[in-house]
């Protein structure tokens, strides 16, 4: 039980990598607040979580709004007593070339993927503080916010990379908070988002070929990354990049 008495908050928590989070944070003695806007979804994990003897609850959160994290972690403390963990996981995406990419669409993906991870951040560590016991904030990158991709909208990577610039800078300013701050940097993920491409074989083929372990990784792989970074087994780790991609990074 890694996280026994602990309370973990998982945005993007209804499906995919910030589904199998959730049950394996649960399974491992957390709390779990699953935390998205995706509400069938979400109460459907919920109800997995508590059907299978862990202890879970779903609220609708837009990660891009103030007030929704102000109440989200008012339910947290409310429900549970507490925030240990926060997993900022939700992200979002977008198709098309750079030329094509408007301004609206470069700022829906910022506003999800970079000002929702401030917000949230913000929320966590304020109760953190308040709590005096520390913490730990997990944010999920991506291999794009480590280098440049000739099949990714650049939006994308831009996110992705303040994600990882903005996680080494709390982590430098609330270490002595004891609050813990990392980045997770996936590579290719069997989740929905990614359930397109994966459905057209020479894309997926392509994304196979150039992954050294030649596949696409299960949601559960990073969990499980997310669940040591949330753990007191990385009491020494902060500021770090946790990269998970079958060796992508490493050509």
């Amino acid at each position: 039980m890694r996280l026994e008495g602990k309370v973990a908050l998982i945005t993007g928590g209804a499906r995919g990598m910030g589904a199998a989070e959730a049950s394996l944070f649960s399974r491992e003695g957390a709390k779990v607040i699953i935390a998205d806007v995706l509400e069938d979804e979400g109460r459907q994990t919920e109800v997995d979580i508590n059907e299978s003897g862990g202890e879970a609850i779903f609220t609708r959160l837009d990660v891009t709004q103030e007030s929704a994290w102000d109440a989200a972690l008012l339910l947290a403390v409310e429900r549970f007593g507490k925030l240990d963990v926060l997993v900022n996981n939700a992200g979002i995406s977008v198709k098309g070339s750079f030329e094509e990419t408007t301004v609206e669409m470069w700022d829906s993906v910022m506003e999800v993927n970079a000002k929702g991870v401030f917000l949230g951040s913000r929320a966590a560590v304020r109760q953190m503080k308040r709590q005096g016991t520390g913490g730990s904030i997990v944010n999920i990158s991506s291999v794009s916010g480590l280098l440049g991709q000739d099949n990714v909208n650049a939006s994308y990577n831009a996110s992705k990379g303040a994600v990882r610039a903005f996680t080494k800078s709390l982590a430098v300013q609330y270490a002595r908070d004891g609050i813990r701050v990392n980045s997770i940097h996936p590579g290719a993920i069997a989740t929905p988002m990614t359930a397109a491409g994966r459905a057209d074989p020479e894309r997926l083929a392509r994304t196979e070929s150039r992954t050294p372990l030649g596949r696409v990784a299960e949601p559960e792989e990073v969990a499980f990354g997310a669940l040591y970074l949330a753990s007191d087994e990385a009491s020494f780790v902060t500021g770090a990049e946790l990269v998970i991609d079958g060796g992508f990074t490493a050509q």
